[in-house]
């Protein structure tokens, strides 16, 4: 039962005085529960409550966090068709996008505590002494991955599942063992907390210590605010733009103790189209790319915001079928009346610029708050000059960038600032007579796609979802897959320190039955 109040440990609390709704895009209209904008002093019980289970929770062992994981993904798939009603009706998707995100939830979930039962994400290293060794002895020095402390996490407004209360960021950072506050997304603030409810419920059912969890609503940038000054916070996951992770990330760098910010934020994710893969597949690609550029009415990080090609007449066909097929999709609410006004400005705000002309596109909205397809293109001589041509539109939109060469081109793709993804489309053959083509493109992006297009993120070990910035704030973390939870670990090195003190993991009998490097070597055998 939806009451709209904060979740504070294992409490439910309303003290604040500001309230809002959420919305719901398909009938246009307000939903009914009032929640209430965590107030300063809620905020600081729930950061006070989360440095006091610290300690408690970092100590759990691996096995009870996973037992944790798993009753939390028990727990979700038991609010049923509550949860997926309340999903749809906050955010205008299908009942078929609010399952399939469910599952990526529950998915991850259970990935990370799987994780923690074999151990390996500690990464523990022991070197042995040598007291003989000469010139000088050697010390015993052993190190291993310790959790950071509490963690706040910035709801995604695209992902009320994956990337909010229960999603990556929160669970890799329970994993690691860290508590975590997170700060719900407005637009889906009952999600959010019918989701944590049951994270509360899990964690009662594990015996986790009160403070290991809390969800506050908010309606703007006060409770983050908050959040990052409090010396508590060791370190922030936020998922949406450039302006708002950007701004989190120097407010945590001004504080007496800066703490690191991964933030996902823009991203065009540019899609190249080699010619000769254009004059036998053109009509199959362009099907494929309108898929992408439309799916879920364009509010994906891995949306392809950019195509690029050599221009010839297999570039203008593709260019023909890819009008034709983005003609024919009917355009799909957005998110929030918010989310597709600055859709149609940012649309609107390219086709004003010089050089752009009108490829394919709705010229009407057919329902309230559709995001209406469009394709524009220019040439790359002018896509080079005018860096408002390089920036993300949020939403169901593409520029196709004509190029005259291959110089031309890989002058472009040099030109664009970091990214999460790029692909290449193109035949074998071609692909390596473009290796200089493909080194530029590796050095903007964390994921390089061959003959594919980006949308779609699998949540795997091999997974890298992250990039050079501003698409995020640090390259060398992923949001998505196993090591999601290095951003959430820090190292630690023990100095001849005796074997009952030592973590489980680093002991000698090796009670954990880890793999382990000893003395430059992986082996699970004792010492």
């Amino acid at each position: 039962m939806l009451d709209g109040k904060n979740i504070i440990g294992y409490n439910r609390s309303k003290r604040g005085s500001h309230t809002f709704k959420t919305f719901n895009p398909i009938l246009n209209i307000e939903n009914k529960t009032q929640f209430y904008e965590a107030s300063a002093e809620e905020i600081e019980e729930a950061l006070t409550l989360a440095q006091q289970a610290s300690t408690f929770y970092a100590d759990t062992s691996y096995s009870h966090r996973a037992n944790f994981l798993n009753a939390i993904a028990d727990a979700i798939m038991a609010l049923d068709q509550d949860l997926i009603e309340l999903y749809c009706s906050e955010t205008g998707l299908p009942e078929g996008r609010a399952k399939g995100e469910r599952s990526r939830t529950v998915n991850q979930l259970r990935m990370f505590a799987r994780m923690l039962e074999e151990g390996s994400f500690v990464e523990a290293s022991i070197d042995t002494a040598q007291p003989d060794r000469q010139p000088s002895p050697k010390v015993d020095l052993r190190k291993i991955m310790i959790p950071l402390g509490p963690i706040a996490v910035f709801g995604a407004s695209n992902f009320p599942l994956a990337y909010s209360s229960a999603g990556g960021d929160t669970a890799s950072a329970l994993a690691a063992g860290c508590p975590v506050i997170v700060k719900g997304h407005p637009m889906h603030a009952g999600t959010g907390s019918l989701v944590s409810s049951a994270i509360v419920k899990a964690a009662k059912e594990t015996s986790m210590p009160e403070g290991v969890f809390s969800h506050l609503n908010s309606s703007g940038h006060k409770v983050g605010e908050a959040l990052l000054k409090s010396p508590h916070l060791k370190a922030v996951g936020f998922t949406g733009s450039i302006s708002g992770g950007r701004a989190l990330f120097d407010l945590a760098a001004k504080r007496k103790e800066p703490i690191p910010v991964f933030a996902e934020m823009g991203s065009v994710n540019p899609v190249v189209l080699l010619p000769e893969i254009l004059r036998s597949s053109s009509e199959e690609w362009a099907k494929t790319v309108a898929q992408s550029v439309t799916l879920g009415s364009g509010q994906f990080c891995t949306n392809p915001g950019i195509l690029m090609g050599i221009k010839n007449p297999d570039l203008d066909h593709f260019a023909e079928i890819l009008a034709r097929e983005i003609n024919q999709v009917s355009p799909a609410s957005m998110l929030h009346p918010v989310i597709a006004e600055k859709y149609d400005t940012g649309r609107a705000n390219m086709q004003q610029q010089k050089g752009t002309t009108f490829v394919a596109g709705a010229t009407e909205k057919s329902i309230p708050n559709a995001g209406r397809p469009v394709i524009l293109k220019v040439s790359a001589a002018e896509f080079r000059e005018n860096p408002k041509l390089h920036q993300e539109v949020f939403g169901p939109f593409s520029l196709l960038v004509e190029c005259l060469n291959i110089e031309d081109l890989e002058r472009s793709v040099a030109l664009l600032e970091g990214q999460l993804t790029a692909s290449v489309i193109g035949t074998n053959e071609e692909l390596r007579g473009y290796d200089r083509l493909l080194k530029i493109a590796e050095g903007k992006v964390g994921r390089l796609i061959f003959n594919g297009v980006p949308t779609g993120v699998e949540v795997c070990a091999s997974m890298h979802h992250g990039g050079p910035y501003p698409s995020t704030t640090d390259s060398r973390f992923t949001a998505v897959g196993d090591d999601a939870i290095k951003r959430w670990l820090r190292p630690v090195c023990y100095q001849n320190c005796p074997d009952e003190l030592l973590p489980a993991a680093l002991k000698n009998n090796n009670p954990l039955n880890l793999l382990r490097r000893i003395d430059g070597k992986l082996t699970s055998t004792k010492l």
